[in-house]
């Protein structure tokens, strides 16, 4: 009996080792595995070949590369590019607004401008007339003065010189006379008296 079932005992680790499964080298030993992929890139390495330009890895970077593209497009397409219209709208308002302002000032102040030249214009004309009109009414008082001066001096010179005529005549109605009065106390003098019609007849001979 005991040597039956240690024959059991003896046979039951042969049977074990036999009956147990295959275990997979990669699951067994990660060390395994990672030492692998390490062997292959150095492979890949070691053939001297950029892996960007790489043939094998063609499909994987065409596949990022519309991936990436596509991000992009949909980030600027929804995101970006409106927010960038947007912003040229805006300013495109504000530079609109700010033209029509300017546009706006500009014509009021041409407006105002020729408002001015006008105001002015009529301003020189009105005071153009006014020095005319001054002018030509200072002229026709000084031309009536001048008139009433000159009548009034005609008038003075014309009395003065009737007044001398008058005077003349007046003085030449009495030179007989004095020259005869004078005449006589001169001869009473010299000779004696003497009749006043014989001096007056010798005055008058002596005026002719």
């Amino acid at each position: 009996m005991v040597t039956q079932a240690n024959a059991q005992e003896a046979a039951a680790p042969a049977d074990h080792s036999v009956a147990a499964p295959a275990v997979d080298a990669t699951h067994a030993d990660p060390t395994a595995a990672t030492h692998a992929t390490t062997a292959a890139d150095g492979g890949a390495h070691e053939s001297g070949v950029f892996p960007p330009f790489d043939p094998s890895t063609f499909p994987s970077q065409l596949l990022w590369l519309a991936i990436t593209f596509g991000a992009l497009y949909l980030v600027m397409s929804k995101i970006a590019l409106p927010r960038i219209d947007g912003i040229l709208a805006n300013r495109k308002s504000i530079m609109d607004a700010d033209l029509a302002a300017a546009d706006a000032s500009r014509e009021k102040t041409d407006a105002a401008i020729a408002a001015y030249e006008a105001a002015l214009a009529a301003a020189k004309a009105k005071a153009q007339g006014i020095a005319n009109e001054t002018r030509e009414s200072i002229q026709a008082d000084l031309a009536a003065k001048r008139s009433a001066v000159e009548a009034d001096l005609t008038a003075k010179v014309t009395a003065a010189e009737a007044r001398i005529l008058a005077t003349k005549t007046e003085a030449l109605t009495h030179v007989d006379e004095i020259a005869t009065e004078t005449a006589q106390t001169v001869v009473t003098q010299l000779v004696g008296d003497v009749s006043t019609d014989s001096v007056r007849a010798a005055v008058a001979k002596a005026k002719e």
